[in-house]
């Protein structure tokens, strides 16, 4: 039943992914898909565990859920990347790998009022150094 409902919530974020492709600039899709994210890992406690081990285990039966996410966030981070408006030095791993972060750093009393200011110090761009 739980994998059910992980399923069901992870093709909202699809489908969140999806739309906002086609419909928002690429820095803003990517940061609204990955708020979005943040805040699914969080509700989920424990599901960046269960999705991280399904990434390297393809007889998982939550590795296509797992490869859906990361794949969305890629293509969302591609598109921001190519516009310039993302860091060109992350991929779609990396983003996975942040998202699970945050979500699980909000959840802390300590950090939660932390959690958007981080995603921000971390999405933006490096500066240009051949200037």
């Amino acid at each position: 039943m739980f994998e059910a409902l992980l399923r069901m919530n992870v093709d909202a974020l699809m489908q969140q992914a999806a739309e906002l492709e086609t419909s928002n600039p690429p820095d803003e899709a990517l940061v609204s898909w990955f708020r979005e994210g943040v805040a699914f890992v969080h509700s989920y406690s424990g599901v960046c565990a269960l999705l991280a081990s399904a990434h390297a285990d393809p007889d998982s039966a939550l590795h296509a859920s797992s490869s859906a996410v990361r794949s969305a966030g890629a293509r969302l981070l591609l598109r921001a990347q190519a516009e310039g408006t993302a860091r060109a030095d992350m991929d779609g791993v990396d983003l996975f790998a942040l998202m699970s972060a945050l979500g699980w750093l909000v959840g802390q009393p300590g950090f939660a009022p932390r959690g958007g200011s981080s995603l921000s110090r971390y999405y933006e761009r490096h500066p240009d150094k051949s200037a």
